[in-house]
């Protein structure tokens, strides 16, 4: 008879769970097994009791969007007031902080604009790696490949290959939500499906662009979709080629309900408390036995639970997050420098070591401010 003993064993020996054990795991664990199941594997993959983070900065290219997502409170018409797309001065102040805080790498997303195409992305990229040559542009993310694919009415592969010979680095993971069509359809029906977000990432794995897997969790979908997301990550990661960095980490985090259509107009509310977050967490730890790295999500959970997510099957405490705009617009205001993030993770008994996007050991100096 199945038990919850014998799962965590086995996803100790490094098994691979089934849909349905790990099913019977979310469902059945106490959180003490869960959370100690995820830990010692956490340890098995990572034995030093080390806590990566990295310094980096969220740029939004844009709020316009022809999306309109029922969970985002950033999107913009065209028309409205406070619509805007950023300036390359805007982006030399921007990243001129960034330097001088001691990073280098930009998170730079925004939205499905309507009349920005490939050659506004690569002139762009071009632009801002010819201006700072050490820059890192973790970039755009599956649904605005395939909104520009079809603005330029080409394929995928074209699109990446053009932003990738244009100075993109890598690709977050962004948009994901959940991988079902029947929460798409729900909260966000203006963006891809589930099946072209997986073909954009398995065709990134395939030109060996380095990826990163989210979900944003709590709202309309049920505990077995939470599970399915996993396993259409986990079953995607397996097909990844030789070689192929594929999904660096995996980042769960909740949504961020105030102010949105879904909250203000559907009462749906962020159905998400600080234990029902760290037993998805801990679960993914378990069932993403082939993705390296778990990044807890201290800025929608806040320090304490994103430290307790550290002996939960989290090897990583993300990002400083210099500028975020667009969940700190739902509700996420917690915050946290460099020195709060090294004394955070120390607190919670680990070693900070400061990180690249790839995961490499960053040396924690100042790049000095160009000219």
């Amino acid at each position: 008879m199945i038990n919850t003993s014998d799962l965590a064993q086995k996803a100790y020996r490094g098994e691979w769970l089934t849909q349905e054990e790990a099913m019977f795991l979310y469902l059945n664990a106490g959180d003490g097994e869960l959370m100690e199941t995820a830990h010692q594997i956490r340890l098995k993959l990572h034995p030093e009791r080390v806590v990566t983070w990295i310094i980096d900065r969220n740029v939004n290219l844009t709020n316009i969007c022809v999306s309109f997502c029922k969970f985002c409170n950033f999107c913009r018409r065209g028309q409205d007031e406070d619509a805007y797309v950023t300036t390359m001065e805007q982006y030399r102040e921007k990243i001129n902080n960034l330097f001088q805080l001691g990073g280098r790498q930009l998170l730079l997303q925004g939205g499905m604009h309507p009349n920005l195409g490939l050659d506004y992305y690569t002139t762009l990229f071009r632009n801002l790696k010819s201006e700072y040559p050490q820059l890192k542009l973790h970039a755009l993310g599956p649904p605005e490949i395939v909104h520009l694919a079809k603005m330029e009415q080409t394929d995928f592969i074209t699109v990446l290959t053009e932003l990738r010979k244009a100075g993109l680095d890598s690709l977050p993971g962004a948009g994901a939500e959940i991988l079902v069509d029947r929460v798409r359809r729900i909260v966000s029906k203006g963006k891809c499906g589930t099946e072209d977000w997986l073909e954009v990432m398995r065709i990134a794995h395939r030109i060996h662009l380095p990826t990163s897997a989210t979900m944003m969790f709590g709202h309309v979908e049920t505990m077995e979709e939470r599970v399915e997301h996993l396993f259409r990550i986990r079953d995607l990661q397996a097909e990844k080629p030789e070689g192929s960095l594929g999904f660096l980490n995996f980042v769960p985090w909740p949504f961020m309900d105030e102010g949105t259509v879904l909250r203000d107009e559907m009462n749906i509310r962020n159905s998400v408390d600080i234990r029902q977050y760290i037993r998805l967490l801990a679960l993914s730890r378990i069932v993403l036995p082939n993705i390296s790295h778990i990044q807890a999500s201290w800025l929608t959970v806040g320090k304490t639970a994103g430290q307790i997510c550290l002996h939960a099957g989290a090897d990583d405490f993300g990002s400083v997050m210099i500028e975020e705009n667009v969940v700190s617009s739902a509700g996420a205001q917690n915050k946290m420098d460099a020195a709060g993030m090294r004394a955070a993770i120390r607190e919670a008994g680990f070693t900070p070591r400061r990180r690249n996007q790839l995961f490499l050991e960053e040396p924690d100096y100042i790049v000095p401010v160009r000219e």
